[in-house]
């Protein structure tokens, strides 16, 4: 009689109990007798059965309430058995005895899974303690940047520029016999050196300062070989970029800033990235140019999925000719102002836009006749014309200009490059003899991406050097139009150094002013370092 009680104790504590332990308030008033007796006889001959998934009980559903619960169980503890038949009787009274057991059954898994990480602890001691020693010194360092780290707010990125190289003319002596400055430049060794503070307040607007400083007072800062990342300088380290942007709703976004180029308002109209700084923006010289100044803009961006074809609209204005210590405003015809807007369509893989721009001229008479008519003028524009001849820079009323821009890129890396270019066309009214009419400019440019390596960039840009003039109030414009072409090739060292070789040709830079002879030929490598 004593064996068969211990027997019946033995089955009771290994009955499936699992519900149980959430049900509050079982006392052993509550014993299902029959429900123990029942179990007692079906076990007398068949051992219990442990499930390995909580999909073997026949009567146990996904729509259980406790059902997440009972799979736990199962899967991290193993501790939860079936009757006989297959069924886990999830509806039935739980009594004291088989709380009790699987208590017990639980506890002694987690105490086996308890010695194996014992063991293991054991065994990887060492390794534990190496990782251990790093996780305090990692902690520490931590703390120490938390400490003296730079700003919560703003990230700074550094760029150092190098520049290997040398220009020389086509035909110096020619050059010389008109009694022009035509030494060839031999090789130099120059540098730029640029720091970028991007500062956020709320997450989507952006204070940003550039700080730069070069030494590059030399061949790579003359308008007939300005390169794209020229710097001309005397080593004096200082703002020369600030704006801010902020966003007005969800599409519009507004840009305010005491140091801004109208071109950074808009959306980038090409993916060509050149040597020369007439290449730049798919020419830069009539649509588009150079005027750092006081300016603002608004631009409009259509909220698409990514990917998709969006519209894009933009407007600004800046003017250089308030500078803070001048008495002149932002208004006037005395401020070398510009007005550029854009309407653009596409998405990464195209684009398509149309620019319009307005320059004021500002003229300045240098020479009259004994009538007192201006006979010799100079415009004050010509900062904002970028590189243009000199005839074209020349106006006496605002030039409204328009450029074509575009771009397409292939989907994959392959012989097909990434296409970009553009064109432009100026007018003007002129009032005074020799002064600019009409003007023209245009460029191609052509990439390969992972050209001949994985990484590198093959690239070949042509098109007339910069904006000229096609037409001339009273006066023969003779040879204005111009012609340059380059090519380069960006091999990625590592994540932040890359080096680009490169070459170009320019032809009649100057245009009708052009001392023959002077057409460049030029070389150089550079170097970046990013950090």
């Amino acid at each position: 009689m004593r064996n068969s009680q211990v027997k019946l104790f033995q089955q009771i504590l290994a009955a499936p109990a699992t519900l149980g332990l959430l049900v509050s308030g079982v006392n052993a008033a509550e014993i299902n007798i029959n429900g123990v007796s029942d179990y007692a006889a079906d076990s007398s001959t068949n051992s219990l059965n442990q499930v390995a998934s909580v999909t073997q009980f026949s009567d146990v559903y996904p729509t259980d309430w406790a059902y997440q619960a009972l799979n736990n169980l199962v899967e991290r503890y193993g501790c939860v058995a079936g009757y006989p038949n297959g069924a886990f009787r999830g509806n039935r009274v739980m009594t004291r005895y088989e709380a009790a057991a699987l208590l017990n059954s639980c506890l002694d898994r987690t105490t086996e899974v308890t010695d194996e990480l014992r063991r293991l602890l054991n065994e990887f001691e060492t390794e534990l303690a190496i990782v251990r020693g790093r996780a305090d010194g990692l902690e520490a360092r931590v703390g120490e940047l938390e400490a003296t780290q730079f700003s919560t707010t703003t990230k700074l990125q550094g760029q150092a520029d190098l520049f290997l190289g040398a220009v020389t003319y086509d035909n110096r002596q020619e050059c010389n016999k008109k009694n022009s400055n035509c030494n060839s430049n031999g090789s130099n060794l120059s540098y730029r050196y640029t720091l970028n503070l991007s500062t956020s307040f709320s997450g989507k607007d952006h204070l940003y300062a550039r700080l730069r400083t070069g030494n590059m007072d030399n061949v790579w800062t003359q308008k007939d070989s300005y390169l794209a990342d020229a710097k001309l300088g005397d080593n004096t380290l200082k703002v020369d970029k600030f704006w801010y942007i902020f966003p007005i709703g969800s599409q519009l976004t507004a840009t305010v800033g005491s140091l801004i180029e109208n071109y950074y308002m808009i959306e980038t109209p090409t993916r060509y990235k050149p040597i020369l700084k007439a290449f730049k923006l798919g020419g830069y010289g009539i649509a588009l140019g150079s005027n750092t100044g006081q300016g603002f803009g608004l631009q409009w961006r259509q909220n698409v999925d990514p990917g998709k074809r969006a519209l894009n609209i933009a407007a600004n204005y800046v003017t250089s000719g308030a500078k803070s210590n001048s008495k002149k405003g932002m208004f006037g015809e005395d401020t070398d102002a510009y007005f550029l807007s854009q309407i653009g369509y596409g998405n990464r893989q195209w684009h398509i836009s149309a620019l319009y721009s307005l320059k004021n001229a500002g003229q300045l008479c240098i020479e009259s006749n004994t009538e007192g008519r201006c006979i010799t003028t100079k415009s004050k524009v010509a900062t904002a014309m970028g590189y243009s001849t000199p005839l074209a820079r020349n106006l006496s009323h605002p030039m409204h200009a328009v450029g074509l821009r575009g771009y397409w890129q292939p989907t994959e890396s392959d012989v097909t490059p990434t296409i970009s270019a553009g064109v432009d066309f100026g007018y003007a009214e002129s009032e005074y003899d020799g002064n600019s009419e009409t003007l023209k400019g245009w460029m191609i440019g052509l990439n390969w991406k992972d050209a001949f390596m994985n990484g590198n960039k093959l690239g070949i840009g042509f098109g007339s050097y910069s904006g000229y003039a096609t037409s001339v109030k009273n006066k023969d414009t003779g040879n204005e139009a111009n012609f340059a072409v380059e090519g380069y090739y960006d091999f990625q060292v590592s994540d932040n150094i890359k080096i680009t070789p490169a070459v170009f040709w320019v032809y009649n830079a100057y245009g009708d002013v052009q001392v023959n002879g002077q057409d460049k030929f030029g070389g150089l490598i550079k170097t970046r370092f990013r950090f």
